[in-house]
């Protein structure tokens, strides 16, 4: 078994809308029949009992090593509680070569499970020893310490519940909800409202106090101070019992309370010194210990916290006792589960000591020991919800104290005896106010029910019906794409909404290039989104991308198909025949919304065949007029369609009929470019879907000019020295063609062409677009671009003419190695009335050399 190849598919992709490891692994023929092998299932089965019988597992015919590498990388996930359930291995069109789809939550776990499982299979294959335990281990640390935790996580699903996009943008708590100019974002449970004032006031607990005791709120009184001997002094001048804290911990860390004697606050000090440079000694408010939750002024949460305890059995010690609670499964080192485990540490031996124990002491059965005053849930405590118990007046004095130091969301902790009474009355207070508070207590209580505080923070940063998504139309076809992403990106601007658009010639927002090359993959996309000032996206979206990584978004509002004809870039990929090129570009119309709209080229069958994929409507466009089957039947059913009748565009829908002059649209010279016209029909099908008035569609359309400024590299006219150059980005047989077909109406006394192929073609499809140029031209300048993408020099070269060897029309045929020398070459030999054709591959150097040209006349 060899590996080949592994990616993260990180968006929806050809084999699910799930991310996935995709892997490429070959096998040799005899590891092809696994299941044939006399014990293997046995020995893999010993390794790893969980494994599911090879015979059950479910969608293959025959089980090879593949399929058993897929699920047990699939098994290992869902055993350490990844919720995962998508799994497949599909075969190539090499011999023995297969490739492995995983679904995965967290990438880096979804690899290190492909890893493990490899070598379990090695294992069970060659009968040596695998030790699972460590292999579970090292994957559950590595997904509990990189997944997201209970807080950011409930308010992540919170979202997701919503149909709000989310995005993690880092590999800790720092979470992008929805997308472009309607994004938020939160860190861990703070929002990208909290005022970063209030959170440094908070962190400074003796200011918090004087605000809010300023405002009338209670709280213990106290000071910092600078030593032990000076906590001393405090204690005394406050009364004991008191509490030293650090100034700025979280957690519990460094807090002991309910002191009373010298050794016990000097002791205190020393802890709480190692956790900041200021310790405060305050007033120790006797009573329970309650966190409270306040969302945008609304309390949503209370819960009391109980300080961690054991109760005795008169048989083992305090430290046997806590090891036999720490069992519990719901108990673990961090936050992942509802309960940490307890902690003996210093504190602890320190607290314990006051009631004449030590760790080793043996309670008498049914004698509760309490090992911390502190009942922070981060060191071992346990939490019951009594939310529906707070007094008004309590909940009212916790929301100010919230409002006095500024924080939309806070944690309030309360002393107090009980929270069924306001606190003036029982003599409780406030003792600290926390942003980005853990929200695990209310969640996952030990006691009582949890409450859904994910919801309360996203229903506060979002609307009601606000799902946060911007309006996002993706284009997919062999030809036409990029043309159709600046003019629909036109069209938004007309409709006053600000276009990130990423295509082949780079990536766009509201007019502005941000960045250049092509820029039509998911990585681009996913830049789009992110910007804050797009008000809706426009993304070309090309085969590679969604191969190599899926797509850059999880739907679409409209998914554009503009062609798929011969194809391009056959023989790569394991994609080798237009039918399976389609069925890559076929994952936009996949991934449409349920609201949305697939804008398909009915005049191609690949495309149109790629309708019954569309979980929401699809709007037909096609110059063809009603008579073809595909428009006639969609028309019939009074559905969308767009068609070509005389000079103009119909739209026809359930509303009628709408009409578009050709003579309008400069994109297309008054009709006579007929690849133009489609692509119109195509951004005019996207701004119908998404509900534009007609007027707004007219004026992007008569006001977009398709020039080397717009659209570089997209049948550019120029004029020079009596001669029509045409300069454009064709680099495959379809677009050849329809080349050849728009020059048919552009008078001319001669013809020339300038071409070179790009080196990762296929020969026959090199080879075709000079089959096509011999019978339309009659001069060719063969050249040898830039880059030879892994031929040798003069093969490409050798191709094209090649093609040419049964041409009806060229006459002449020149051979030059590279793009500028060639471009000079053509220019220098035009004559008077001359048509010339200039294939270019550097769009941005050439288009410069054809405009200097035509500077200097």
């Amino acid at each position: 078994m060899k590996l080949l190849k592994i990616r993260a598919l990180r968006g929806p992709n050809l084999w699910s809308q799930h991310t996935s490891i995709e892997a490429t692994i070959f096998c040799s023929d005899s590891e092809n029949k696994i299941n044939l092998q006399g014990g293997f299932e046995t020995r893999l089965r010993e390794r790893f009992p969980e494994m599911p019988l090879l015979q059950t597992a479910g969608h293959y015919d025959s089980i090879t090593l593949t399929h058993v590498l897929e699920l047990t990388t699939l098994t290992l996930q869902t055993q350490i509680g990844c919720p995962i359930t998508f799994s497949r291995t599909a075969n190539t069109p090499e011999p023995n070569t297969y490739r492995v789809i995983v679904e995965y939550t967290e990438e880096k776990v979804g690899r290190l499970a492909f890893e493990i499982a490899q070598q379990l299979c090695t294992a069970a294959i060659e009968d040596t020893p695998f030790n699972l335990t460590d292999a579970l281990s090292q994957l559950h640390d590595l997904y509990e310490d990189i997944r997201l935790g209970p807080s950011t996580g409930s308010i992540v699903n919170a979202a997701i519940a919503r149909n709000i996009p989310v995005r993690r943008l880092t590999n800790g708590s720092l979470v992008q909800f929805g997308w472009g100019s309607k994004q938020r974002r939160i860190q861990a449970s703070e929002s990208d409202q909290t005022n970063a004032v209030a959170e440094s006031i908070v962190q400074d607990k003796e200011l918090t106090k004087k605000l809010l005791h300023a405002a009338g709120i209670p709280v213990p009184l106290g000071r910092e101070v600078d030593n032990a001997d000076d906590a001393w002094s405090a204690a005394c001048e406050i009364g004991t019992p008191v509490v030293v804290k650090p100034q700025d911990s979280n957690q519990g860390k460094g807090v002991t309370v309910n002191l009373t004697t010298q050794e016990q606050v000097e002791s205190a000090f020393t802890i709480a010194a190692e956790f900041s440079s200021s310790v405060l000694v305050e007033r120790y408010l006797p009573g329970n210990d309650y966190r409270m939750l306040v969302v945008d002024n609304k309390m949503v949460a209370a819960a009391k916290r109980n300080p961690p305890q054991v109760i005795g059995d008169g048989i083992h010690t305090i430290q046997q006792l806590v090891e036999k609670i720490n069992l519990d499964p719901l108990r673990s080192n961090g936050h992942a589960t509802s309960l940490t485990k307890i902690r003996l540490d210093e504190i602890s031996v320190s607290h314990l000591a006051t009631q004449g124990l030590t760790i080793e002491s043996i309670p008498a059965k049914g004698i509760r020991i309490v090992l911390r005053n502190n009942a922070n849930l981060s060191t071992g405590g346990t939490a019951t919800d009594v939310t529906d118990d707070v007094h008004p007046e309590l909940a009212a004095r916790v929301i100010a104290a919230a409002k006095v130091v500024g924080l939309d969301i806070c944690g309030v902790d309360v002393v107090c005896d009980d929270i069924m009474y306001p606190l003036e009355q029982q003599g409780g207070g406030i003792i600290e106010l926390n942003a980005a508070p853990g929200l695990r207590m209310h969640l996952q209580p030990s006691y009582g029910k949890g409450r859904h505080v994910g919801e309360a923070i996203i229903d506060y940063m979002f609307d009601k019906n606000d799902d946060a998504r911007i309006p996002i139309v993706a284009i997919t076809g062999t030809n036409g794409k990029t043309t159709t992403a600046r003019l629909i990106g036109n069209l938004f601007e007309k409709n006053n909404q600000r276009p990130g658009v990423a295509c082949t010639d780079g990536v766009f927002v509201n007019g502005q290039c941000i960045d250049t090359g092509d820029c039509s993959g998911p990585k681009s996309a996913r830049n789009i989104l992110f910007h804050p000032d797009v008000d809706a996206a426009v993304l070309e979206t090309a085969r590679g991308g969604m191969l190599r990584e899926g797509l850059g978004f999880d739907r679409c509002n409209v998914a554009i198909v503009t062609n798929i004809g011969m194809g391009d870039h056959l023989g790569m990929a394991y994609v080798n025949t237009a039918k399976e090129l389609a069925a890559v570009k076929r994952v936009i119309v996949q991934n449409v919304a349920s609201n949305g709209y697939a804008v398909l080229n009915a005049a191609d069958p690949l495309v149109a065949d790629m309708a019954e994929y569309c979980p929401g409507s699809v709007i037909f466009f096609a110059r063809d007029n009603l008579h073809h089957p595909v428009l006639a039947t969609h028309h019939a059913q009074h559905k969308r369609v767009i068609y070509l009748q005389g000079q103009h565009i119909v739209a026809s829908g359930e509303d009628g009929e709408h009409r578009i002059a050709l003579k309008n649209i400069p994109l297309t010279q008054n009709g006579s470019i007929y690849f133009q016209i489609e692509n119109a029909m195509a951004a005019i099908g996207a701004a119908w879907a998404l509900g534009f008035n007609w007027e707004v569609i007219h004026e992007g359309l008569s006001s977009f000019i398709s020039d080397s400024q717009t659209a570089p590299g997209r049948f550019n006219l120029f004029n020079y020295r009596n001669a029509t150059l045409i300069a454009d980005y064709g680099h495959n047989p379809d677009a050849i063609q329809a080349l050849v077909t728009a020059i048919d109406n552009i008078p001319s006394k001669k013809r020339s062409v300038v071409i070179s192929a790009a080196g990762d073609r296929r020969d026959e499809d090199i080879r075709h677009q000079t089959r096509i140029i011999g019978d339309a031209f009659d001069k060719v300048v063969l050249y040898q671009d830039q880059c030879q993408r892994g031929r040798a020099d003069g093969e490409v070269i050798s191709l094209l003419r090649e093609g040419l060897g049964n041409a009806r029309r060229t006459q002449k045929v020149s051979e030059i190695v590279g793009e500028a020398i060639a471009i000079d070459t053509a220019l220098s030999n035009l004559e008077d009335g001359e048509l010339c054709l200039i294939l270019v591959d550097q769009v941005e150097q050439s288009l410069g050399q054809i405009n200097h040209r035509i500077a200097l006349g």
